[in-house]
């Protein structure tokens, strides 16, 4: 690759400096896949859970382990873990819709949440498209205040709402945002404080995409009691697939939640006992023994981009030297031409479409133009190396991922060399 040895040098000092950081991720994945691999030898994973059902899917083994393995793991009382869900944005479409009812309302407080979601709440998009504005879903939301969660405000909307409000909504990561992601302590906290405040009782929801295997322990885990999530959604193309799964999504949390987010993803009285599974559950399961392996690459990877990026003058979030709680870097490129040729450097060192030159276009489910990097073997993989931003100022790339570090170590380089010249 044509890549300097300035660059090349500047990634070496990285290394040294983020050294101690390292060996924490990795200290890190050793205590989740020991955790993993309890869950698997005490719910037998076998052979035998690989084969594959069809229709109806009665019966099917390996899906109900999985199910099973999805509670167990993340700590939750319950859980469901499939195929048959399309991506992060239909996993928690199932939730929230599971959950609500009319006359309810939901209410984010995280602020205004990933765009794709927008249109499902009915805070975007037309009327009679099926939101749950159209069947009568208020929603409200909290903004963060200064940085960080407003819990006044958070006490203010659970008493201008009382007892209607039936789901408290947080996003883990930014999103499309300019905000810091939340660590488990900081999830666990707004739980129990609105437990505290709230005049009814509500479902906590949590969409923890891009969150899992970052920490020892996930939002949901019971231990938590008061502070732990009711439902807590991810998809299987970012962390807990492992960059194995080649679709699926989960949701784990309480028995009630679970159950009616069950209904919602099949029909009412039916829930989680049809699903045929189609092959897919050795992948699910392989995808969820390499996840905290894979979650520490991009950990890794994160980390170097924040150092190389920062080093040439951008401003970056997270900084290199701080905690994560979740996989996402932010590069703010400051210009279109800088944004654009970052995912371009990422698209160059990618195992598949190398040879593509990502261009924005209008995306489904967004308000701007999106420029993406997405050279991965499953299409849309965010825990395969990808970067991508809206055509909107400041023009901040989102990179997440990298299936090894060494790959992703390259593309790294490979758009520092891109945006050396972007740098002010």
């Amino acid at each position: 690759m044509n890549i300097s040895e300035q660059t090349r040098k500047t990634a070496e000092a990285a290394e040294e400096a983020l050294a101690g950081i390292f060996k924490e991720i990795n200290r890190n994945a050793r205590l989740c896949t020991e955790k993993v691999l309890d869950v698997f030898r005490e719910n037998k994973v076998s052979e035998s859970l690989f084969v594959p059902t069809t229709g109806y899917g009665y019966g099917d083994r390996g899906r109900d382990t999985i199910d099973k393995i999805a509670a167990e793991l993340f700590g939750a009382e319950a859980g469901f873990m499939r195929p048959s869900i399309l991506s992060g944005t239909h996993a928690l479409t199932v939730g929230l819709f599971g959950l609500l009812r009319p006359g309810d309302v939901m209410l984010s407080v995280t602020g205004t949440p990933y765009d794709t979601l927008r249109d499902v709440i009915g805070i975007t998009g037309k009327e009679g498209n099926g939101s749950l504005r159209d069947f009568g879903v208020e929603y409200a939301e909290v903004p963060f205040k200064n940085g960080d969660v407003d819990f006044d405000g958070i006490e203010a909307a659970l008493k201008k709402y009382g007892k209607r409000v039936k789901t408290v909504f947080i996003q883990r990561s930014k999103g499309y945002m300019d905000r810091k992601t939340l660590s488990v302590s900081e999830i666990t906290e707004i739980v129990k404080f609105a437990r505290e405040k709230a005049e009814g009782e509500f479902f906590a929801v949590l969409d923890n995409c891009y969150g899992e295997f970052t920490e020892e322990t996930e939002p949901c885990d019971i231990r938590y009691g008061k502070g732990a999530v009711d439902l807590m959604i991810g998809s299987l193309i970012k962390n807990p697939g492992g960059g194995m799964a080649d679709i699926g999504g989960y949701l784990v949390g309480s028995e009630k939640a679970v159950e009616l987010a069950g209904y919602r993803l099949t029909c009412p009285g039916v829930g989680l006992e049809v699903g045929a599974s189609l092959g897919q559950n050795r992948n699910l399961l392989r995808g969820l023994f390499y996840a905290p392996h894979t979650t520490a690459q991009a950990l890794m990877t994160a980390h170097l981009a924040a150092y190389i990026f920062e080093d040439l003058g951008y401003e970056v979030d997270p900084a290199p030297f701080e905690k994560r709680h979740d996989i996402i870097q932010t590069v703010k490129l400051r210009s279109p031409e800088g944004l654009v040729e970052f995912c371009r450097g990422i698209q160059s060192a990618s195992p598949v479409d190398a040879f593509v030159s990502p261009e924005p276009w209008d995306m489904p489910g967004y308000d701007d133009e999106v420029v993406m990097a997405a050279g991965a073997f499953v299409g849309g993989s965010s825990i395969e190396l990808s970067a991508d931003g809206p055509m909107r100022e400041p023009y901040i790339a989102f990179m997440q991922g990298g299936l090894t570090y060494e790959s992703a170590r390259l593309a790294i380089m490979a758009a520092a060399e891109r945006c050396g010249k972007f740098n002010g």
